[in-house]
């Protein structure tokens, strides 16, 4: 058989006849190295015991979580500073409330969570104290639907503290601009969408 094979398919040379002639001969050699049948007694039974041995949580205890990004989410239509503080940014999120960096953005911190939350629509820092700021709610960019917002809040401790400021009319849930005046923080101009799905009393 091994001659035969190797002389139709010379261009194979000696590697592949050789090659041929071994798997022509395996099922016979498997044939005669098999033993010969023996009785099946009971199966013994598989443990469902884990295969995993018991890990030491102490090995672990030391490790914390971080996040490897992405380091920013969702989408944000406030943002506010002071010329004053080159490196400190406010910013208020869609659905997340308020957060603030002091080191340029490398670092963002919640700042509202205690006090109030949901979609921010506008922020404005007093240029005479970087630590007033006053914050609207809502969305303003209108769309096929809108969040809407909590009012007018304001901190004096630059975030650590927050109190709500009534508004003439009741609140304003979609608050687009909020500007400080530049001299004395206690006033406060505010741009208002209003109702976006309904009528207004203006």
């Amino acid at each position: 058989m091994k001659a035969g094979i190797c002389g139709v398919t010379p261009r194979f040379g000696a590697a592949a006849c050789g090659a041929l002639a071994l798997v022509l001969m395996v099922p016979g050699m498997l044939s005669a190295q098999r033993p010969a049948a023996r009785a099946r007694g009971p199966v013994a039974p598989v443990s469902s015991a884990p295969m995993m041995a018991a890990v030491d949580s102490s090995a672990i205890q030391g490790m914390r979580w971080r996040e490897i990004g992405p380091f920013r989410g969702g989408r944000s239509v406030a943002v506010a500073g002071s010329a004053s503080r080159p490196l400190e940014y406010w910013m208020g999120t869609t659905g997340g409330g308020v957060f603030k960096t002091t080191d340029a953005g490398m670092s963002w911190r919640p700042v509202t969570d205690r006090y109030f939350g949901g979609t921010i629509g506008a922020i404005g820092v007093a240029e005479s104290n970087p630590d007033i700021v006053y914050v609207g709610g809502g969305e303003t960019p209108i769309r096929g639907n809108t969040a809407p917002g909590d009012g007018l809040w304001k901190t004096t401790d630059g975030g650590r503290t927050w109190s709500k400021l009534p508004l003439p009319g009741g609140d304003r849930t979609h608050i687009a601009r909020v500007r400080v005046h530049p001299t004395n923080p206690d006033i406060v101009w505010l741009g208002s969408l209003g109702r976006v799905f309904s009528r207004n009393p203006e």
